[in-house]
Protein backbone atom coordinates (compact mmCIF):
# COMPACT_ATOMS: atom_id res chain seq x y z
CA UNK A 1 0.00 0.00 0.00
CA UNK A 2 2.88 2.38 0.73
CA UNK A 3 4.20 1.82 -2.79
CA UNK A 4 0.81 2.64 -4.33
CA UNK A 5 0.55 5.75 -2.17
CA UNK A 6 3.98 6.87 -3.35
CA UNK A 7 3.11 6.30 -7.01
CA UNK A 8 -0.15 8.17 -6.50
CA UNK A 9 1.70 11.09 -4.94
CA UNK A 10 4.00 11.16 -7.99
CA UNK A 11 1.00 11.54 -10.29
CA UNK A 12 0.33 8.00 -11.54
CA UNK A 13 -3.44 8.33 -11.21
CA UNK A 14 -3.77 12.03 -12.01
CA UNK A 15 -1.43 12.50 -14.97
CA UNK A 16 -2.64 12.35 -18.55
CA UNK A 17 0.28 11.80 -20.88
CA UNK A 18 0.88 10.39 -24.37
CA UNK A 19 1.39 6.69 -25.07
CA UNK A 20 4.32 7.78 -27.26
CA UNK A 21 3.62 5.67 -30.31
CA UNK A 22 5.19 8.67 -32.05
CA UNK A 23 7.24 11.70 -31.10
CA UNK A 24 6.14 14.39 -31.46
CA UNK A 25 2.59 13.21 -30.84
CA UNK A 26 -0.26 13.78 -33.29
CA UNK A 27 -1.77 16.85 -31.49
CA UNK A 28 1.43 18.71 -32.41
CA UNK A 29 0.99 18.11 -36.15
CA UNK A 30 0.44 21.25 -38.21
CA UNK A 31 -1.73 21.80 -41.30
CA UNK A 32 1.23 23.71 -42.72
CA UNK A 33 2.98 20.36 -43.25
CA UNK A 34 0.97 18.27 -45.67
CA UNK A 35 0.84 17.29 -49.31
CA UNK A 36 4.03 18.97 -50.52
CA UNK A 37 6.10 17.50 -47.70
CA UNK A 38 4.47 14.11 -48.25
CA UNK A 39 5.30 14.06 -51.96
CA UNK A 40 8.85 15.27 -51.44
CA UNK A 41 9.68 12.77 -48.71
CA UNK A 42 8.09 9.80 -50.48
CA UNK A 43 10.00 10.54 -53.67
CA UNK A 44 13.26 10.78 -51.71
CA UNK A 45 13.00 7.33 -50.08
CA UNK A 46 15.97 5.05 -50.71
CA UNK A 47 14.72 2.16 -52.89
CA UNK A 48 17.35 -0.12 -51.33
CA UNK A 49 15.78 0.23 -47.86
CA UNK A 50 12.50 -1.68 -47.25
CA UNK A 51 9.51 0.17 -45.82
CA UNK A 52 6.52 -0.75 -43.70
CA UNK A 53 3.04 -0.24 -45.14
CA UNK A 54 -0.11 0.38 -43.09
CA UNK A 55 -3.63 0.24 -44.56
CA UNK A 56 -6.50 1.74 -42.57
CA UNK A 57 -9.98 0.25 -42.98
CA UNK A 58 -12.27 2.58 -41.00
CA UNK A 59 -15.50 0.54 -41.19
CA UNK A 60 -17.22 -1.58 -38.52
CA UNK A 61 -20.55 -3.38 -38.50
CA UNK A 62 -20.81 -2.43 -34.82
CA UNK A 63 -19.24 0.48 -33.01
CA UNK A 64 -17.87 -0.74 -29.68
CA UNK A 65 -18.50 1.91 -27.06
CA UNK A 66 -15.04 1.75 -25.48
CA UNK A 67 -13.20 2.36 -28.77
CA UNK A 68 -11.63 5.75 -29.55
CA UNK A 69 -10.28 4.80 -32.99
CA UNK A 70 -11.20 6.52 -36.24
CA UNK A 71 -14.10 4.30 -37.32
CA UNK A 72 -17.60 4.49 -38.77
CA UNK A 73 -20.46 2.05 -38.71
CA UNK A 74 -22.03 0.46 -41.75
CA UNK A 75 -24.49 -2.36 -42.38
CA UNK A 76 -23.84 -2.33 -46.11
CA UNK A 77 -20.79 -3.32 -48.13
CA UNK A 78 -21.41 -0.55 -50.66
CA UNK A 79 -19.35 2.16 -48.87
CA UNK A 80 -16.66 -0.42 -48.08
CA UNK A 81 -16.31 -1.43 -51.73
CA UNK A 82 -16.22 2.22 -52.77
CA UNK A 83 -13.50 2.86 -50.20
CA UNK A 84 -11.40 0.01 -51.59
CA UNK A 85 -11.62 1.77 -54.94
CA UNK A 86 -10.27 4.93 -53.31
CA UNK A 87 -7.41 2.95 -51.73
CA UNK A 88 -6.57 1.60 -55.18
CA UNK A 89 -6.49 5.15 -56.52
CA UNK A 90 -4.20 6.25 -53.65
CA UNK A 91 -1.91 3.31 -54.35
CA UNK A 92 -1.75 4.33 -58.01
CA UNK A 93 -0.76 7.86 -56.95
CA UNK A 94 1.90 6.40 -54.67
CA UNK A 95 3.24 4.30 -57.55
CA UNK A 96 3.78 7.52 -59.52
CA UNK A 97 5.52 9.19 -56.56
CA UNK A 98 7.73 6.52 -55.00
CA UNK A 99 11.14 5.55 -56.36
CA UNK A 100 11.03 2.44 -58.52
CA UNK A 101 11.93 -0.83 -56.88
CA UNK A 102 10.85 0.09 -53.35
CA UNK A 103 10.03 -3.04 -51.33
CA UNK A 104 7.94 -3.59 -48.21
CA UNK A 105 9.22 -5.55 -45.24
CA UNK A 106 5.97 -5.23 -43.28
CA UNK A 107 2.29 -4.88 -44.19
CA UNK A 108 -0.38 -4.24 -41.57
CA UNK A 109 -4.15 -3.85 -42.02
CA UNK A 110 -5.88 -2.06 -39.17
CA UNK A 111 -9.12 -0.33 -38.46
CA UNK A 112 -11.91 -0.31 -37.90
CA UNK A 113 -12.46 -3.90 -38.83
CA UNK A 114 -10.35 -5.17 -41.76
CA UNK A 115 -12.24 -8.46 -41.62
CA UNK A 116 -15.37 -6.65 -42.73
CA UNK A 117 -13.94 -7.25 -46.21
CA UNK A 118 -15.29 -10.32 -48.02
CA UNK A 119 -12.76 -12.60 -49.74
CA UNK A 120 -13.08 -10.87 -53.11
CA UNK A 121 -12.22 -7.47 -51.61
CA UNK A 122 -9.39 -9.01 -49.55
CA UNK A 123 -7.78 -10.32 -52.73
CA UNK A 124 -8.46 -7.08 -54.59
CA UNK A 125 -6.82 -4.88 -51.95
CA UNK A 126 -3.87 -7.20 -51.35
CA UNK A 127 -3.07 -7.39 -55.04
CA UNK A 128 -3.33 -3.61 -55.41
CA UNK A 129 -0.74 -3.25 -52.64
CA UNK A 130 1.55 -5.86 -54.19
CA UNK A 131 1.34 -4.12 -57.55
CA UNK A 132 3.07 -1.13 -55.94
CA UNK A 133 5.33 -2.80 -53.36
CA UNK A 134 7.34 -5.93 -53.96
CA UNK A 135 7.90 -7.98 -50.80
CA UNK A 136 11.20 -8.73 -49.11
CA UNK A 137 11.94 -12.44 -48.61
CA UNK A 138 11.18 -12.16 -44.89
CA UNK A 139 8.17 -9.87 -45.16
CA UNK A 140 5.42 -10.05 -42.55
CA UNK A 141 1.72 -9.41 -43.13
CA UNK A 142 -0.42 -8.81 -40.04
CA UNK A 143 -4.16 -8.15 -39.81
CA UNK A 144 -6.43 -7.01 -36.99
CA UNK A 145 -9.27 -9.52 -36.72
CA UNK A 146 -12.69 -9.35 -35.10
CA UNK A 147 -13.56 -12.99 -34.26
CA UNK A 148 -17.27 -12.24 -34.63
CA UNK A 149 -16.79 -10.87 -38.14
CA UNK A 150 -14.56 -13.45 -39.78
CA UNK A 151 -15.03 -16.92 -41.22
CA UNK A 152 -12.89 -19.62 -42.78
CA UNK A 153 -13.25 -18.17 -46.27
CA UNK A 154 -11.96 -14.77 -45.14
CA UNK A 155 -9.11 -16.37 -43.22
CA UNK A 156 -8.24 -18.52 -46.23
CA UNK A 157 -8.19 -15.43 -48.46
CA UNK A 158 -5.91 -13.56 -46.06
CA UNK A 159 -3.60 -16.56 -45.70
CA UNK A 160 -3.46 -16.95 -49.48
CA UNK A 161 -2.29 -13.34 -49.72
CA UNK A 162 0.49 -13.99 -47.22
CA UNK A 163 -0.93 -13.13 -43.80
CA UNK A 164 1.36 -14.74 -41.24
CA UNK A 165 0.45 -12.75 -38.13
CA UNK A 166 -3.01 -12.09 -36.73
CA UNK A 167 -4.16 -9.83 -33.92
CA UNK A 168 -7.52 -10.76 -32.43
CA UNK A 169 -9.55 -8.29 -30.43
CA UNK A 170 -10.90 -9.75 -27.19
CA UNK A 171 -10.96 -6.95 -24.57
CA UNK A 172 -12.82 -9.08 -21.97
CA UNK A 173 -14.81 -12.32 -22.00
CA UNK A 174 -17.23 -11.54 -19.17
CA UNK A 175 -20.82 -11.11 -20.51
CA UNK A 176 -21.62 -8.24 -18.11
CA UNK A 177 -18.49 -6.34 -19.12
CA UNK A 178 -19.18 -7.00 -22.79
CA UNK A 179 -22.74 -5.70 -22.46
CA UNK A 180 -21.44 -2.55 -20.76
CA UNK A 181 -19.05 -1.77 -23.65
CA UNK A 182 -21.35 -2.77 -26.53
CA UNK A 183 -19.23 -5.70 -27.67
CA UNK A 184 -20.78 -9.15 -27.39
CA UNK A 185 -18.17 -11.79 -28.21
CA UNK A 186 -18.63 -15.36 -26.93
CA UNK A 187 -15.54 -17.32 -25.98
CA UNK A 188 -16.68 -20.10 -28.30
CA UNK A 189 -16.63 -17.76 -31.33
CA UNK A 190 -13.15 -16.57 -30.42
CA UNK A 191 -11.89 -20.14 -29.94
CA UNK A 192 -13.28 -21.14 -33.35
CA UNK A 193 -11.52 -18.14 -34.92
CA UNK A 194 -8.21 -19.09 -33.29
CA UNK A 195 -8.54 -22.70 -34.42
CA UNK A 196 -9.25 -21.58 -37.99
CA UNK A 197 -6.25 -19.22 -37.94
CA UNK A 198 -3.93 -21.95 -36.70
CA UNK A 199 -5.32 -24.41 -39.27
CA UNK A 200 -4.58 -21.83 -41.98
CA UNK A 201 -0.93 -21.80 -40.95
CA UNK A 202 -0.83 -18.56 -38.97
CA UNK A 203 2.26 -18.92 -36.80
CA UNK A 204 2.01 -15.74 -34.74
CA UNK A 205 -1.14 -14.83 -32.87
CA UNK A 206 -1.67 -11.73 -30.71
CA UNK A 207 -4.57 -11.20 -28.31
CA UNK A 208 -5.71 -7.70 -27.33
CA UNK A 209 -7.12 -7.20 -23.82
CA UNK A 210 -8.26 -4.10 -21.94
CA UNK A 211 -8.26 -3.45 -18.19
CA UNK A 212 -10.21 -0.71 -16.47
CA UNK A 213 -13.49 -1.55 -18.22
CA UNK A 214 -16.88 -1.23 -16.48
CA UNK A 215 -17.76 -4.02 -14.03
CA UNK A 216 -14.29 -5.59 -14.16
CA UNK A 217 -13.38 -7.25 -10.85
CA UNK A 218 -10.49 -9.54 -9.88
CA UNK A 219 -12.75 -12.60 -10.18
CA UNK A 220 -14.09 -11.63 -13.60
CA UNK A 221 -10.60 -10.72 -14.79
CA UNK A 222 -9.24 -14.07 -13.56
CA UNK A 223 -11.83 -15.91 -15.62
CA UNK A 224 -11.01 -13.83 -18.72
CA UNK A 225 -7.27 -14.44 -18.23
CA UNK A 226 -7.83 -18.19 -17.96
CA UNK A 227 -9.83 -18.18 -21.17
CA UNK A 228 -7.25 -16.04 -23.00
CA UNK A 229 -4.39 -18.32 -21.97
CA UNK A 230 -6.38 -21.36 -23.11
CA UNK A 231 -6.23 -19.90 -26.64
CA UNK A 232 -2.42 -20.18 -26.51
CA UNK A 233 -1.55 -16.80 -28.05
CA UNK A 234 2.07 -15.99 -28.83
CA UNK A 235 1.70 -12.37 -27.71
CA UNK A 236 -0.70 -10.40 -25.57
CA UNK A 237 -1.34 -6.66 -25.57
CA UNK A 238 -2.89 -5.37 -22.33
CA UNK A 239 -4.16 -1.81 -22.68
CA UNK A 240 -5.59 0.44 -20.02
CA UNK A 241 -9.04 1.68 -20.99
CA UNK A 242 -8.83 5.36 -21.90
CA UNK A 243 -12.13 7.00 -21.00
CA UNK A 244 -12.06 10.07 -23.25
CA UNK A 245 -15.69 10.86 -24.14
CA UNK A 246 -14.63 14.33 -25.29
CA UNK A 247 -12.71 12.55 -28.08
CA UNK A 248 -14.93 9.51 -28.70
CA UNK A 249 -18.57 10.49 -28.19
CA UNK A 250 -19.68 6.85 -28.21
CA UNK A 251 -17.97 6.46 -24.83
CA UNK A 252 -20.77 8.54 -23.34
CA UNK A 253 -22.80 5.31 -23.55
CA UNK A 254 -20.56 3.81 -20.87
CA UNK A 255 -21.73 4.25 -17.28
CA UNK A 256 -18.83 5.99 -15.52
CA UNK A 257 -20.13 4.92 -12.10
CA UNK A 258 -19.22 1.27 -12.74
CA UNK A 259 -15.67 1.91 -13.96
CA UNK A 260 -12.97 0.56 -11.61
CA UNK A 261 -11.32 3.26 -9.48
CA UNK A 262 -7.62 4.10 -9.64
CA UNK A 263 -6.37 1.43 -7.28
CA UNK A 264 -8.69 -1.20 -8.75
CA UNK A 265 -7.34 -0.47 -12.24
CA UNK A 266 -3.79 -0.75 -10.97
CA UNK A 267 -4.60 -4.06 -9.28
CA UNK A 268 -6.22 -5.46 -12.45
CA UNK A 269 -3.12 -4.63 -14.47
CA UNK A 270 -0.89 -6.24 -11.87
CA UNK A 271 -3.10 -9.31 -11.64
CA UNK A 272 -2.92 -9.75 -15.41
CA UNK A 273 0.85 -9.29 -15.56
CA UNK A 274 1.32 -11.90 -12.83
CA UNK A 275 -0.90 -14.40 -14.66
CA UNK A 276 1.03 -13.92 -17.89
CA UNK A 277 4.39 -14.29 -16.14
CA UNK A 278 3.23 -17.52 -14.48
CA UNK A 279 2.18 -18.78 -17.92
CA UNK A 280 5.69 -18.21 -19.26
CA UNK A 281 5.27 -14.85 -20.99
CA UNK A 282 8.00 -12.23 -20.97
CA UNK A 283 6.91 -8.66 -20.18
CA UNK A 284 7.59 -6.33 -23.12
CA UNK A 285 7.60 -2.60 -22.44
CA UNK A 286 4.68 -1.16 -20.55
CA UNK A 287 1.79 -3.24 -21.88
CA UNK A 288 2.86 -6.20 -24.05
CA UNK A 289 3.76 -9.80 -23.24
CA UNK A 290 5.31 -12.45 -25.47
CA UNK A 291 6.48 -16.04 -25.25
CA UNK A 292 10.28 -16.28 -25.08
CA UNK A 293 10.69 -17.64 -28.64
CA UNK A 294 8.42 -14.98 -30.16
CA UNK A 295 10.10 -12.33 -32.31
CA UNK A 296 8.95 -9.53 -30.00
CA UNK A 297 10.63 -11.14 -26.99
CA UNK A 298 13.80 -11.77 -28.98
CA UNK A 299 13.87 -8.11 -30.07
CA UNK A 300 13.46 -6.96 -26.47
CA UNK A 301 16.31 -9.17 -25.27
CA UNK A 302 18.63 -8.04 -28.06
CA UNK A 303 17.88 -4.33 -27.67
CA UNK A 304 16.09 -4.07 -31.03
CA UNK A 305 12.57 -3.46 -29.72
CA UNK A 306 10.86 -0.51 -31.39
CA UNK A 307 7.62 1.41 -30.92
CA UNK A 308 5.29 2.73 -33.60
CA UNK A 309 1.60 3.42 -34.18
CA UNK A 310 0.73 -0.28 -33.71
CA UNK A 311 2.55 -0.38 -30.35
CA UNK A 312 5.64 -2.48 -29.69
CA UNK A 313 7.26 -4.11 -32.70
CA UNK A 314 10.43 -5.76 -33.93
CA UNK A 315 9.96 -3.93 -37.24
CA UNK A 316 13.23 -2.17 -38.08
CA UNK A 317 12.07 -0.52 -41.33
CA UNK A 318 12.92 3.18 -40.88
CA UNK A 319 9.93 4.44 -42.88
CA UNK A 320 6.25 3.59 -42.56
CA UNK A 321 3.82 4.56 -45.32
CA UNK A 322 0.26 5.06 -44.10
CA UNK A 323 -2.53 4.54 -46.62
CA UNK A 324 -6.21 5.36 -46.13
CA UNK A 325 -8.20 7.89 -44.14
CA UNK A 326 -6.38 9.24 -41.04
CA UNK A 327 -3.28 7.08 -41.68
CA UNK A 328 0.04 8.52 -40.55
CA UNK A 329 3.28 8.07 -42.47
CA UNK A 330 6.59 8.12 -40.61
CA UNK A 331 9.16 9.31 -43.13
CA UNK A 332 12.84 10.28 -42.84
CA UNK A 333 11.96 13.95 -42.51
CA UNK A 334 9.00 13.59 -40.18
CA UNK A 335 5.32 12.67 -40.08
CA UNK A 336 2.47 13.28 -42.50
CA UNK A 337 -1.13 12.31 -41.74
CA UNK A 338 -3.80 11.77 -44.37
CA UNK A 339 -7.06 13.69 -44.01
CA UNK A 340 -8.72 12.14 -40.97
CA UNK A 341 -12.39 12.17 -41.99
CA UNK A 342 -13.18 9.56 -44.63
CA UNK A 343 -15.14 11.97 -46.89
CA UNK A 344 -12.29 14.49 -46.79
CA UNK A 345 -9.75 11.76 -47.57
CA UNK A 346 -11.82 10.55 -50.52
CA UNK A 347 -12.14 14.12 -51.82
CA UNK A 348 -8.35 14.51 -51.86
CA UNK A 349 -7.80 11.27 -53.77
CA UNK A 350 -10.60 11.97 -56.24
CA UNK A 351 -8.95 15.33 -56.96
CA UNK A 352 -5.96 13.38 -58.22
CA UNK A 353 -3.43 13.97 -55.46
CA UNK A 354 -2.32 12.33 -52.23
CA UNK A 355 -4.24 13.07 -49.03
CA UNK A 356 -1.56 14.47 -46.71
CA UNK A 357 -3.30 17.09 -44.58
CA UNK A 358 -1.06 17.79 -41.61
CA UNK A 359 2.24 16.71 -40.16
CA UNK A 360 5.54 17.64 -38.56
CA UNK A 361 9.00 18.05 -40.04
CA UNK A 362 11.68 16.76 -37.68
CA UNK A 363 14.68 18.73 -36.54
CA UNK A 364 17.83 16.95 -35.33
CA UNK A 365 16.75 17.67 -31.76
CA UNK A 366 13.35 16.11 -32.50
CA UNK A 367 15.07 12.99 -33.82
CA UNK A 368 17.29 12.82 -30.74
CA UNK A 369 14.38 13.24 -28.32
CA UNK A 370 12.28 10.74 -30.29
CA UNK A 371 15.00 8.13 -29.88
CA UNK A 372 15.45 8.96 -26.19
CA UNK A 373 11.72 8.54 -25.54
CA UNK A 374 11.62 5.32 -27.55
CA UNK A 375 14.49 3.96 -25.42
CA UNK A 376 12.57 4.76 -22.25
CA UNK A 377 9.33 3.22 -23.53
CA UNK A 378 11.03 0.09 -24.89
CA UNK A 379 13.95 -0.55 -22.55
CA UNK A 380 13.06 1.37 -19.36
CA UNK A 381 16.43 3.04 -19.86
CA UNK A 382 17.97 5.97 -21.70
CA UNK A 383 21.39 4.99 -23.06
CA UNK A 384 23.31 8.27 -22.91
CA UNK A 385 26.41 6.85 -24.56
CA UNK A 386 24.50 5.47 -27.54
CA UNK A 387 22.61 8.74 -27.98
CA UNK A 388 25.83 10.73 -27.88
CA UNK A 389 27.41 8.46 -30.50
CA UNK A 390 24.41 9.10 -32.76
CA UNK A 391 23.66 12.77 -32.07
CA UNK A 392 26.85 14.22 -30.60
CA UNK A 393 26.66 17.34 -28.45
CA UNK A 394 22.90 17.66 -28.99
CA UNK A 395 22.40 15.21 -26.15
CA UNK A 396 23.62 17.84 -23.69
CA UNK A 397 20.16 19.33 -24.10
CA UNK A 398 18.79 16.40 -22.09
CA UNK A 399 20.84 17.17 -18.96
CA UNK A 400 18.20 19.41 -17.38
CA UNK A 401 15.50 16.83 -18.12
CA UNK A 402 17.61 14.06 -16.55
CA UNK A 403 18.11 16.18 -13.44
CA UNK A 404 14.36 16.78 -13.26
CA UNK A 405 13.64 13.03 -13.49
CA UNK A 406 16.09 12.23 -10.68
CA UNK A 407 14.78 15.08 -8.53
CA UNK A 408 11.18 13.98 -8.92
CA UNK A 409 11.45 10.20 -8.84
CA UNK A 410 14.43 9.62 -6.55
CA UNK A 411 15.32 5.95 -6.06
CA UNK A 412 12.71 4.85 -8.60
CA UNK A 413 15.38 5.70 -11.18
CA UNK A 414 19.15 5.36 -11.37
CA UNK A 415 21.39 7.82 -13.24
CA UNK A 416 25.02 7.31 -14.22
CA UNK A 417 27.21 8.88 -16.88
CA UNK A 418 26.30 5.93 -19.10
CA UNK A 419 22.53 5.75 -18.73
CA UNK A 420 19.28 6.51 -16.95
CA UNK A 421 17.45 3.39 -15.78
CA UNK A 422 13.96 2.99 -14.36
CA UNK A 423 13.81 0.48 -11.51
CA UNK A 424 11.25 -2.31 -11.33
CA UNK A 425 9.23 -0.34 -8.77
CA UNK A 426 9.37 2.76 -10.97
CA UNK A 427 8.11 1.17 -14.18
CA UNK A 428 4.47 2.19 -13.69
CA UNK A 429 5.76 5.78 -14.07
CA UNK A 430 7.38 5.13 -17.46
CA UNK A 431 5.01 7.24 -19.57
CA UNK A 432 5.27 10.14 -17.12
CA UNK A 433 9.07 9.92 -17.12
CA UNK A 434 9.10 9.84 -20.93
CA UNK A 435 6.90 12.96 -20.99
CA UNK A 436 9.61 14.93 -19.19
CA UNK A 437 11.75 14.64 -22.33
CA UNK A 438 8.92 15.90 -24.55
CA UNK A 439 9.78 19.38 -25.85
CA UNK A 440 6.48 19.62 -27.74
CA UNK A 441 3.99 18.69 -25.03
CA UNK A 442 0.85 20.70 -25.88
CA UNK A 443 -0.64 22.46 -22.90
CA UNK A 444 -4.25 21.89 -23.93
CA UNK A 445 -4.15 18.29 -25.21
CA UNK A 446 -6.14 15.71 -23.22
CA UNK A 447 -4.23 12.44 -23.33
CA UNK A 448 -5.17 9.16 -21.70
CA UNK A 449 -4.37 8.53 -18.05
CA UNK A 450 -0.90 7.29 -17.18
CA UNK A 451 -2.15 4.32 -15.16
Amino acid sequence: MKQIDRLAALGLFDSRVPRYTSYPTAPVFSPNIGLMSQQRQLAALDPKVPVSVYIHIPFCERLCWFCACRTQGTQSLSPVESYIGTLEAELALLADTLPKGLRMGRLHWGGGTPTILPPALIHRLARAVKDVFAQTPDWEFSVEIDPTLVDRDKIAALAAEGMNRASIGIQDFDPLVQEAIGRQQPYEATLACVEDLRAAGITSLNADLVYGLPHQTPARMADTLDKVLSLKPDRIALFGYAHVPWVAKRQKLIDETVLPDDQARFALAGQSATAFAEAGFQAIGIDHFALPDDGLAKAARSGHLRRNFQGYTEDICPALIGIGASSISRLPGGYVQNAAATPAYIKHIEAGHLAGARGHEMTQEDLMRARAIEMIMCDFALDREALTQQFGTLTAGLDADLDQVVGRFGDLVSLTDAKLEITEDGRPMTRIIASLFDAHMPADAKFSRAS
